[in-house]
């Protein structure tokens, strides 16, 4: 009888030790078919050092917006989902202000006008609440522009040139973007 029950207990855990990598697979799918799928940015320079930002691309889907969806002058978490991760393999100066080597979160505050970026110490997190101003590394202005055409898909990307890269964040007919210079 206990070889019976032993042989039954070793079947279900190795039933389940299968099930696992499956179950991994199946959640990294379930990411990629969400309505705001995941997206990776990448700024290379010159001498092989990176900035690699990780975001989810939300849609329009004909709603509004800067002034709608995302309120002007609040903090934004620069895309959905899970929080934005903004991660320099080197130090980099991020619109004139200095950020070290690391991992971090960024955020944003739109405005008509003008944008704010927020470089924060504060990682691991969801992406809201965000976590406040206690955990800001920095905030750098972000200069914006009407771009010519509408843009669906939330967009971050990098426009590098030598030891410079400009980040751009691209959604709906607005662009905002800052300069990233690498520090040597």
């Amino acid at each position: 009888m206990r070889e019976r029950v032993a042989f039954y207990a070793l079947l279900l855990v190795s039933l389940w030790v299968l099930t696992i990598p499956a179950y991994a697979q199946q959640k990294k799918a379930d990411k990629s078919r969400r309505p705001s799928p995941p997206a990776t940015a990448e700024c290379k320079f010159a001498d092989g050092n990176t900035i690699t930002v990780d975001y989810s691309s939300p849609r329009m889907k004909d709603r509004k917006i800067y002034g709608g969806l995302v309120p002007w002058g609040q903090v934004w978490r620069a895309g959905a989902n899970e929080a934005t991760t903004f991660v320099p393999t080197t130090d980099v100066v991020v619109g004139g202000k200095d950020v070290p080597a690391g991992n971090y979160t960024i955020f944003a505050i739109p405005n008509p006008d003008k944008w704010t970026l927020i470089i924060s110490r504060k990682t691991g997190i969801e992406g809201i609440p965000y976590p406040g101003e206690g955990e800001d590394l920095t905030r750098t202005d972000m200069r914006v522009e009407k771009l010519p055409s509408l843009v669906e898909n939330f967009t971050i990307s990098f426009d590098p040139a030598g030891k410079t890269c400009t980040m751009r964040l691209d959604w709906e007919t607005t662009r905002a973007s800052v300069r990233i210079s690498e520090v040597r």
